[in-house]
């Protein structure tokens, strides 16, 4: 895998590459730039049991105090991975299993829509979202030429959104207040949309210049059209000129990339473009997607839905032709003579398949004198907590982070005290934490929980003992 900081130097941009934005810099690692940080967010559907998250080979005592649900910290190097999760057992040393964080103050249930990155309640309606999800309020910490992507295996009924599983459409993650992110539902059209300034089809190219000259075309109309409007009006066709012009710019970005983009494009075979992609070829694909976008620089933040509650998997190991329904799975049915707990566990082990590919990946990558890997952190978590029906009391994370990550986790099973005891931690602190290592020095980051508030729980700020 070719390494930035050499394309750079034999490159006959290298002469100019000090006259970029920053940005642009750190994407192709020029002299005198640091690497920047990169995340990524995986969140899964229909829950996910603390209980298995539980390694194995604990001791008696340590088990007595993992049903009680007692703080404590457990070394991972000296225990076993559950099975499920053993594609990662190479990757121990980084991992970070962490149990006993909260979020009541979420939407929980069946579908959660923006709450689980953004710590407040929200439902479909874009009006319910507060503020920025963590995820993009990271991604404006290490600007690259798209600030954030979102991709998603889409729910075909029920959930944010629903229907046209391949389109592009509301995602999980929002920009700011009443305003939902936009997600890619198909490799399909990541790829047609991701990399068309650099695509080699005809068709593509043609596609893009007439975008761009509508876009240009339209961009000029704008203040014309805002003449003798009354003030409500001139800020809608405002709001509109400013989306365009973001999309100019970003255009121009992407643009800048053109070499690193074309070396690094995903190389998929034609069953990833086919709209009836099953739904584990549909994560490959994404995975594929996601890691060119991180090694080309094109984006530094990328959210991945790998299902949702109403996504209809397909493509499970001896469960090829039987679609799968996840919101049956959670009442407990069996799929195809497959018992509930053990579909669920095919589930959770295609997902683990899909991280150890991404981890391998950026850690093939150098990057100033270590890997990719050095500089990301990944999370993987329930969208809606604890369970099928969950309430919130527990949010299960599992995290992965090279060496450069600001939190001194990596390596650790950490149980933190439970809901109501003193010292209990929400999703608020733990996303407060990461942003104060990264850069944020927010003092709390989302909504309170009004039951540890009624019982005098301290909620406000970062997990102090995280924090190297």
């Amino acid at each position: 895998m070719i390494d930035r900081r050499s394309f750079l130097r034999n490159s006959a941009f290298a002469a100019s590459v000090t006259m970029l934005a920053p940005w642009i810099q750190t994407a192709f690692g020029a002299e005198g730039t640091k690497a920047p940080r990169r995340f990524i967010f995986l969140h899964k559907g229909n829950g996910l049991f603390p209980s298995v998250m539980v390694p194995p080979t604990f001791t008696p005592a340590q088990m007595e105090q993992e049903n009680r649900k007692e703080a404590f910290t457990a070394d991972l190097a000296s225990n076993d991975l559950p099975k499920w999760m053993a594609p990662l057992n190479e990757h121990k040393q980084n991992m970070t299993i962490l149990q006993g964080l909260s979020g009541k103050m979420c939407t929980t249930g069946h579908h959660t829509w923006q709450s689980s990155l953004g710590v407040y309640k929200a439902n479909e309606r874009p009006s319910s979202i507060k503020w920025a999800t963590v995820d993009f309020e990271l991604a404006r910490l290490f600007p690259a030429a798209v600030e954030h992507i979102e991709l998603a295996c889409f729910p075909s009924g029920g959930g944010n959104p629903r229907g046209n599983i391949n389109a592009i459409d509301k995602g999980f993650s929002a920009r700011g207040p009443q305003q939902p992110n936009f997600a890619y539902g198909s490799p399909k059209v990541a790829m047609q949309e991701l990399f068309k300034s650099v695509s080699k089809e005809k068709s593509q190219t043609t596609k893009y210049e007439l975008e761009r000259q509508i876009l240009e075309f339209t961009a000029g109309l704008q203040a014309q059209l805002a003449t003798g409007l009354n003030p409500v009006e001139a800020a809608k066709v405002q709001n509109y000129a400013s989306s365009i012009e973001d999309a100019r710019a970003q255009n121009k970005r992407i643009e800048g990339l053109g070499d690193v983009l074309r070396k690094h494009m995903p190389q998929l075979d034609k069953k990833f473009f086919a709209d009836d992609i099953a739904t584990v070829d549909r994560q490959w694909g994404h995975a594929e997607i996601l890691l060119s976008l991180l090694v080309s620089g094109m984006t530094n933040v990328v959210a991945f839905t790998l299902d949702e509650l109403g996504t209809l998997y397909t493509g499970l190991p001896d469960l090829e032709k039987e679609p799968v329904n996840l919101h049956d799975v959670g009442h407990g049915k069996a799929v195809g003579g497959i018992e509930a707990l053990e579909v669920r566990y095919r589930v959770r082990n295609q997902h683990m398949k899909v991280l150890d590919h991404i981890v391998k990946r950026l850690k093939s990558v150098p990057e100033d004198g270590g890997s990719m890997f050095d500089n990301t952190l990944i999370c993987y978590f329930p969208d809606n907590g604890e369970t099928h029906h969950s309430v919130g009391v527990e949010w299960p994370f599992l995290v992965l982070s090279g060496r450069n990550a600001k939190l001194n986790i990596a390596g650790k099973y950490i149980r933190l005290p439970k809901y109501g005891d003193e010292g209990h931690k929400t999703l608020g602190n733990w996303y407060t934490t990461i942003l104060n290592a990264y850069g944020n020095p927010i003092p709390h980051y989302g909504d309170t929980d009004v039951g540890l508030d009624a019982i005098k729980r301290d909620q406000k700020g970062p997990i102090k003992q995280f924090v190297s």
